[in-house]
């Protein structure tokens, strides 16, 4: 799967396309659709699934180096109201200030950002280190791993300071629940066993 045809199967999920020129239309700082609805959608499209099968949200980042609460709430009330009428509930996310509550609500660091791309850049696994974009002309994507995780169906971890292992498998138990054409595969981090015993794991499918 290439760029285009990345871009084309997640814009046949018309929440996608409705939340993008939305986003394009505000003006709303650095903002991309980001994540698991983007991918999602391409699993949805690669089964033969409606294409909003299994979304719970639509998780949008942007980039406001305003950092206080308040400001931010704002923009979560503005999109929450533009889309409610259409039922799509939509969970942005200002990377600007994320540095600021993550340590203490997940125990983890979390350094500040200075772009809402460094914030898919820390993704929990590597196949949802994508998001899209509305431009002036067409649309933008952004995927510094490719696609070939996505199409195959590989949710491959993406270890960092801010990776939860807990997390992980529980996030990669929800999506074998939702999507049932896969088996699983595990392997130690880089390719030694784990110091507290844990193996790293990935879903892959089996057509």
């Amino acid at each position: 799967m290439n760029q285009s045809e990345f871009l084309a199967a997640t814009l046949r999920n018309p929440a996608n396309q409705i939340i993008a020129e939305k986003l394009f239309e505000l003006a709303l700082p650095d903002a991309w659709i980001v994540s698991g609805c983007l991918v999602q959608t391409v699993w949805n499209v690669l089964t033969g699934r409606a294409t909003g099968y299994g979304i719970n949200d639509y998780d949008v980042f942007y980039f406001d180096p305003d950092t206080s609460w308040e400001a931010e709430d704002k923009i979560i009330r503005t999109l929450a109201e533009r889309f409610a009428g259409r039922g799509i509930a939509v969970e942005a996310r200002n990377q600007a200030r994320v540095h600021l509550w993550y340590p203490e609500k997940h125990g983890l660091p979390y350094p500040e950002l200075r772009c809402s791309t460094q914030g898919i850049d820390r993704f929990l696994t590597k196949n949802t280190q994508i998001g899209i974009r509305r431009t002036q002309e067409a649309y933008e994507v952004y995927a510094p791993n490719g696609f070939d995780d996505v199409v195959d169906m590989i949710v491959r971890p993406n270890p960092g300071p801010n990776f939860s292992a807990v997390n992980y498998e529980a996030k990669a138990r929800r999506w074998q629940r939702r999507w049932r054409a896969w088996t699983r595969t595990c392997w130690a981090r880089d390719g030694h066993a784990a110091g507290n015993g844990r193996r790293f794991c990935a879903l892959r499918r089996h057509w």
